[in-house]
């Protein structure tokens, strides 16, 4: 009997990570990776940052060599676009119409980059998330001296900002927010990354857009919602610009997903503790949103190492789950070698990280929805902070800015469970002491 194939469906960090460790963990049997975009899989977070500012070329940014993905021995789909699943049957759809039945499938499809009304095809207008994406903003800003309105303050944001103002772009970060971040990060390390980029001589502007200007086509100016022009006069609403970048968030990419009732899309792809959104059907990377065991409750990070962290876990929970299935097992037997894995719940301390001028951000835990933050100054020139983040009387997240790498790995002890939050505080104190 010939196995079905176990399928992954993105692929990019933690779908590649999710067919490594199939790989690894035994299975033999056929091995399809879909991935929407041509390129081969490469990692994200350099985009905003080196490739944006032309440190690195895109082939400085693939995760394997075609050499070692030919060693996986894939039916690598680039190109191709999944645009249906029957959960209950475990038969995939694919945009050239073939229908794929799946021993297992694996979803790793990620987030999609959300834009503005009025946007669409308009010249000078970019998003951020992919790579072409990011060389088709890289070539706009060839050169100097161009007039670039970000839209969106949050991380990626603030980061595009960082290479912009660095190649010698004027920039203006328009938020809704007035302070950069601080839905991340909170109020004052948010402040901190204020300073460093109007230090850097970045405008910073609190409004909401209501639409843009154009010209032939093509983006002259962004327009600022009336009344939201941080007070400033009427002429004051309406930014110029030759280029615009929206950096306001993401969607999971679930609409492909339908609306099988085996699957809750509702922001992101709701799993269990083991990553499983249904029988045989498991979800990994910024598409996820999991029962976090230690946390108590769903969450979904759009970070590189919870990618592929996750990929790895569900990889192997999948490969748990299709041995303990009751039935004919010939062909499950045929396509594995050795003893199957073990199930287990997926329950990471959350990591991410930010460089922005020659500020570095490093937090573990949640930073995010906390109830109470204590954010302690080292070196406000130098822009050296730790924050901690509490939830319920526990501390469950922690930050560094500008400190060196032995006393940021200190730091991650302390959320690794929630700690009371009294408890935590002296062990900040203690990790930071001699900083």
């Amino acid at each position: 009997m010939t196995a079905r194939p176990l399928a992954v469906v993105g692929a990019s960090a933690a779908g590649l990570a999710a067919a490594e460790a199939l790989r690894r963990l035994g299975w033999r049997g056929p091995l399809t990776l879909i991935g929407d975009e041509p390129h081969l899989p490469y990692d994200r977070p350099p985009l905003s940052k080196q490739l944006l500012h032309g440190a690195w070329e895109p082939e400085r940014l693939l995760l394997r060599s075609k050499d070692q993905l030919a060693a996986l021995a894939l039916d690598l789909r680039l190109g191709t676009r999944a645009t249906g699943l029957d959960a209950a049957t475990r038969t995939l759809t694919l945009d050239n119409g073939e229908t794929l039945p799946c021993a297992g499938v694996i979803i790793a499809t990620g987030v999609a980059a959300r834009t503005l009304p009025g946007a669409e095809g308009l010249t000078g207008v970019h998003t951020l998330r992919t790579l072409d994406d990011a060389l088709a903003l890289r070539a706009r800003l060839t050169g100097t001296g161009h007039r670039l309105v970000i839209v969106g303050n949050g991380v990626l944001g603030c980061e595009a900002a960082a290479v912009a103002r660095e190649l010698g772009h004027d920039v203006t970060l328009v938020g809704v927010e007035p302070i950069p971040m601080a839905a991340a990060v909170g109020t004052e390390i948010g402040e901190l990354l204020a300073e460093e980029h109007r230090a850097h001589g970045v405008t910073l502007r609190t409004a909401a857009v209501a639409g843009f200007d154009t010209s032939g086509g093509a983006v002259t100016g962004v327009r600022l919602a009336e009344g939201e022009a941080d007070a400033r006069e009427r002429e004051g609403t309406r930014l110029p610009a030759d280029t615009v970048l929206l950096a306001i968030g993401s969607t999971p990419a679930v609409g492909w997903l339908g609306d099988d009732p085996a699957l809750d899309t509702t922001d992101g792809l709701r799993c269990d503790a083991y990553c499983a959104a249904a029988p045989g059907i498991y979800a990994a990377g910024d598409v996820a949103r999991w029962e976090h065991p230690v946390h108590g409750r769903p969450v979904r990070f759009e970070h590189r190492m919870n990618a592929s962290e996750q990929g790895m876990a569900a990889a192997r929970n999948l490969l748990a789950e299709l041995a303990a299935e009751e039935g004919d097992q010939s062909a499950f037997a045929d396509a594995f070698e050795g003893a199957p894995p073990e199930r287990r719940p997926f329950a990471p301390v959350p990591y991410f990280w930010s460089d922005q001028y020659a500020v570095k951000l490093q937090a573990y835990g949640l930073t995010a929805g906390a109830d109470r933050i204590e954010t302690t100054v080292l070196d406000r020139a130098g822009r050296r902070a730790v924050a901690l983040y509490g939830r319920d009387g526990h501390a469950v997240g922690v930050l560094a800015a500008g400190l060196p790498p032995r006393q940021v790995r200190g730091l991650r002890a302390l959320i690794a469970a929630p700690v009371p939050w009294e408890e935590a505080r002296e062990r900040v104190r203690a990790a930071t002491a001699t900083g």
